[in-house]
C-alpha cells in the first residue's frame, strides 16, 4: 500500500511535483500549470528510477551465438567437429549441403558423427534450451521495472486523482549478485550443452562400430555358409553313390542348418543396429540409404598414453565443469539469502495527490476551481512476522551443500571412470591383437592341414566340422575383439573430456537401450 503523506507549511511557498507554488493562505488558487506538467514530471521519475537501475547492474545482452560458445568450442578441440543451431528456417543451406557430401560416399567414423552433430533434432532441442537459459540470465541482468499507479475519485469536474511511482529497493541494491548468480548458472547450462554434444558424437561413434562389425560379422557367415552348403551337397552326392554314410550325410547337414539359423541371427541384429544408427544420425527419407565400409578401421599405431589422464579428465570435463559453476551460483545465492532473508520485500516510490474542485459564485459571479497538489512518498514492505528468514538461509545452505557433495563425486567419480577407461582401452588393445597375430592365424593353418587330410582320406568329416564351427568362431570373436577395442577408445575419450561413459557396454545394451546379440556361433560339442 502507498502511504499517504500530507504537507503543511507557512512562510513562503513550498515546490511540489507539479511544478506549482501554493501561497500561504491562498492553497489551491489556479496559478499552476496544466495537469500534462504532473504527468510530465511522473514520466522524469520514472526514467530516473530506471537510470538509477542501469548504474547499479549493467544489463546482459544476447550473445550472437546463442550462448554456443563453449559447445562449439569442445566440438571444434576434442571432436574435431562444427555444430550448427537450427533457427525458424530450419538448419543452414550449408550444414544440408555438407550432410549431402558425407552421405554420398562411405561413411567413417568421423563422418557420422559430424551428420550426428549436424541433423540431431534432440541436439537441436538441447540448444533451444540453452536458448532459454539464456533468456533467463538477460532478464535477471535488468533493473526491476518500474510502477505507476493512478487511482481517481470522483467522476466529472469535481474528481482527486492519486499517482505512484515506485520500485522495488530491494532488487535494485540485489542487482550486481544477483546478475552474478544469473551468469554462473548459465555458464553452468553452456557446459551442459556441451556435454550433450559430446555425449551424442560419442554415441554416433560407438554406433557406428556396432553397426559396421555387425556388417562385417554377416558377411563372414554369408561366405561360410556358401561354403557350408557346397559341402552338404556334396555330402548328399557321396550318400547316394554310398561313398557316405547317413551319420556323416546328417553331420554336414546339421552343420549347413545351423549355420544357417545364426546368419538370420546376424542379419537380424545386423539391421536393428543400422536403425540405431540412423536414428542418432538424424536421417529419414533417401538419406537413410547411407553406405558404410565393409570392415571396421585398423589397430591404431600408437597408443593413447595414460600417465595424465586423470588430471586431463579433471581440467577438461565438460559435467565437472558444469557442477562447479552450478555450485558457485548456490554460493552467490546463499549470501543473498544470508543479506535479504530478514527483509524479502522493499518496495519505495514518489506520490502525487492532485485534487480539482469546482464551487458556485457568490451573487451571480463566475464559478471559482479550486485545484490542489499534495505530493510525497510510498513505500511497501513485508513485515516478517512468521518467518525471518531463516526458512530462506536454511534452504539455501542445504542446496550449496548438496551442489558440493554432487560435485565431489563426480569428481571421484570421473577419476575412476578415466582409470577403468583407460584399463579397458589397452586390455581390449591386447585383446585385439592377439587374435590377430596368433588365434587367427592358428585356425588359418589348422583348415588348411584339415583339408589336406581330409583329401588324402587321413581325416573323416566330423573333425572336419568341428574345426571349420571353431574357425568361424574365432573370426566372428576377432571382429567383435576389434569393435570392442573401438568402443573402449570412444569410452577413453568421454572418460577424459565428458560425454557418457558406457562402462564396457560393447555389445549389449546398444544405444537405442535394447539388449544386443551375440554373433559368435554356437560352440562344438555333441
Amino acid at each position: 500500500m502507498a502511504r499517504r503523506c500530507n504537507q503543511t507549511g507557512g512562510g513562503a511557498g513550498l515546490p511540489d511535483m507539479s511544478g506549482t507554488t501554493t501561497a500561504p493562505g491562498h492553497a489551491g488558487t489556479t496559478a499552476r500549470p496544466p495537469d500534462e506538467a504532473v504527468r510530465g514530471r511522473f514520466v522524469r521519475v520514472a526514467a530516473s528510477v530506471t537510470g538509477l537501475g542501469l548504474a547499479l547492474g549493467g544489463c546482459a545482452s544476447f550473445s550472437p551465438d546463442a550462448g554456443l560458445s563453449v559447445a562449439g568450442g569442445y566440438a571444434a578441440l576434442e571432436l574435431r567437429k562444427d555444430i550448427v543451431k537450427a533457427d525458424d528456417q530450419g538448419v543452414a543451406p550449408s550444414a544440408d549441403a555438407r550432410v549431402d557430401a558425407l552421405l554420398r560416399r562411405p561413411l567413417t567414423a568421423d563422418g557420422a558423427v559430424q551428420v550426428a552433430l549436424l541433423r540431431n533434432r534432440g541436439l537441436q532441442a538441447a540448444f533451444n534450451d540453452l536458448g532459454v537459459s539464456e533468456a533467463q540470465y538477460v532478464q535477471a541482468t535488468l533493473p526491476p521495472s518500474p510502477r505507476l499507479s493512478i487511482t481517481q475519485w470522483g467522476l466529472g469536474f469535481n474528481t482527486e486523482i492519486e499517482r505512484a511511482v515506485a520500485a522495488s529497493v530491494l532488487e535494485l541494491a540485489t542487482l550486481p549478485v544477483r546478475a552474478e548468480i544469473a551468469r554462473q548458472r548459465f555458464t553452468a547450462d553452456q557446459y551442459n550443452a556441451a556435454e550433450q554434444v559430446l555425449r551424442l558424437g560419442g554415441e554416433a561413434r560407438r554406433q557406428f562400430y556396432r553397426t559396421v562389425a555387425a556388417n562385417q560379422a554377416t558377411a563372414f557367415l554369408e561366405q561360410a555358409l556358401a561354403g557350408a552348403e557346397s559341402a552338404s551337397t556334396l555330402a548328399k552326392q557321396l550318400g547316394e553313390t554310398g561313398a557316405l554314410n547317413k551319420l556323416e550325410q546328417a553331420r554336414e547337414h546339421a552343420f549347413y542348418s545351423e549355420l544357417g539359423a545364426q546368419l538370420a541371427k546376424a542379419r537380424v541384429q545386423q539391421r536393428a543396429e543400422r536403425e540405431r544408427l540412423t536414428r542418432l544420425l538424424g536421417l529419414w527419407g533417401r538419406d537413410i540409404d547411407f553406405r558404410l565400409p565393409n570392415g571396421l578401421p585398423p589397430l591404431p599405431g600408437r597408443l593413447v598414453d595414460g600417465h595424465a589422464i586423470e588430471a586431463e579428465a579433471m581440467s577438461k570435463r565438460a559435467d565437472v565443469q558444469a557442477a562447479r559453476f552450478e555450485l558457485q551460483s548456490l554460493v552467490g545465492q546463499f549470501g543473498l539469502n544470508q543479506a535479504s532473508g530478514f527483509v524479502s520485500v522493499f518496495d519505495a516510490g514518489f506520490a502525487n495527490r492532485f485534487s480539482r474542485s469546482r464551487t458556485a459564485g457568490g451573487e451571480g459571479g463566475a464559478p471559482k476551481v479550486d485545484k490542489a497538489s499534495l505530493n510525497g512518498f510510498s513505500a511497501d514492505l513485508v513485515i516478517p512476522i512468521y518467518d525471518f528468514g531463516a526458512t530462506a538461509v536454511r534452504g539455501a545452505q542445504e542446496s550449496y551443500i548438496a551442489s558440493a557433495n554432487r560435485l565431489a563425486e563426480r569428481a571421484v567419480n570421473a577419476r575412476s571412470e578415466v582409470r577403468e577407461a583407460y584399463q579397458r582401452y589397452r586390455g581390449q588393445y591386447d585383446i585385439t591383437r592377439h587374435y590377430q597375430t596368433s588365434v587367427l592365424p592358428l585356425r588359418r593353418t589348422i583348415q588348411d592341414q584339415a583339408l589336406l587330410q581330409y583329401s588324402g582320406m587321413l581325416l573323416d568329416v566330423t573333425t572336419l566340422i568341428v574345426d571349420a564351427r571353431a574357425r568361424i568362431l574365432s573370426n566372428i570373436q576377432a571382429i567383435e575383439a576389434q569393435r570392442d577395442f573401438w568402443i573402449a577408445a570412444t569410452d577413453l575419450k568421454a572418460a577424459t573430456v565428458g560425454g557418457g561413459f558406457s562402462g564396457g557396454n560393447f555389445g549389449g545394451e546398444a544405444a537405442g537401450g535394447t539388449p544386443g546379440t551375440s554373433l559368435a556361433v554356437a560352440t562344438p560339442g555333441g
